[in-house]
């Protein structure tokens, strides 16, 4: 028999399927959830429609990111109502990221509080999460300061996520200012993932290959989302 956190797992990761399909026209091949603390993680699969595999064929993913943003925010405005009535918390933030090459993506959301008891948060972490943090924090120097804040998360032994407070520099602020908020995402994106990916010691510190990293940002906020996910 399923534990009830399995059986509400299994149940919100096929519902938004059903949402990504219902908006999109196509749904993803696979799509899992995972929960620690108070966040909830789905990674997704095989979710490319026929049109995209084409604009992507021709270099053109950044239209595929911008188009895709715009309806991210309906899927999530109705995924929202969803969970926040099923784990009984409000929800603090949505954030979600793709990797085309690979047709892959996540779609991190934060609640206010823990949906998970205490007794079962962290249950198998074998990682120290302070190397996490020291590496993400370099990274982060890199590529444009470091976060006034960083936290890292064990969600499953699969998936961890790191959180940063404070990492807009006063350009970015004034280009979100200006309305520039896409074009800064889209090249924030493609800049910091070249680097994590390239430059980051991340697989030495996880102890596994890394299957993906996936980045994004809440702007008006200032605050931004890294979730790492490991092979099997």
């Amino acid at each position: 028999m399923l534990m009830p956190l399995q059986q509400k797992l299994m149940d919100i990761s096929s519902l938004t399927s059903k949402l990504l399909r219902k908006n999109f026209g196509r749904g993803p091949e696979t799509c899992f959830a995972y929960a620690n603390e108070r966040y909830l993680v789905f990674y997704i699969r095989g979710f490319m429609s026929p049109l995209e595999s084409t604009l992507l064929e021709y270099g053109n993913s950044d239209n595929i990111e911008i188009s895709r943003n715009i309806v991210m925010k309906s899927v999530l405005n109705q995924l929202r109502g969803i969970l926040e009535l099923e784990f009984e918390k409000d929800i603090e933030s949505f954030y979600h990221d793709w990797n085309y090459p690979q047709n892959t993506g996540m779609i991190t959301v934060e609640f206010e509080s823990d949906i998970i008891d205490p007794e079962y948060q962290n249950q198998g972490s074998l990682v120290d999460l302070k190397p996490l943090i020291d590496e993400v924090e370099r990274i982060s120097i890199l590529v444009q300061k470091r976060p006034e804040r960083t936290e890292a998360y064990y969600i499953s032994p699969k998936i961890y996520l790191v959180k940063r407070d404070g990492i807009l520099v006063q350009i970015e602020k004034a280009l979100i200012l200006k309305g520039y908020e896409q074009t800064l995402l889209v090249t924030k994106d493609e800049l910091e993932k070249s680097y994590l990916h390239r430059d980051g010691r991340f697989e030495e510190i996880l102890k596994k290959p890394v299957a993906d990293i996936f980045v994004d940002w809440d702007l008006s906020e200032d605050r931004s989302i890294i979730c790492f996910v490991l092979k099997d």
